[in-house]
């Protein structure tokens, strides 16, 4: 799954460590999310949406790979 988290981050001026302090999780799984290396739970995605005000659609990008047409 591809992701905005990153741009947006940048967009508000938020370091790594600022945003991972606010989402209540480590620098490193923010590193992973911003890199697609790790897909959030349902309720950190909730939670990093929130923060930037969006829609979880408009931040998290589905590629498929499952059979699910998007």
């Amino acid at each position: 799954m591809k992701n905005k988290v990153e741009a947006l981050r940048k967009e508000r001026g938020l370091s790594q460590e600022a945003f991972a302090r606010a989402l209540r999780v480590s620098r490193q799984t923010v590193s992973a999310i911003e890199t697609g290396k790790y897909n959030p739970s349902l309720d950190l995605a909730f939670a990093i949406a929130a923060l930037f005000d969006r829609k979880i659609e408009d931040i998290f990008i589905y590629e498929g790979g499952m059979g699910y047409e998007a």
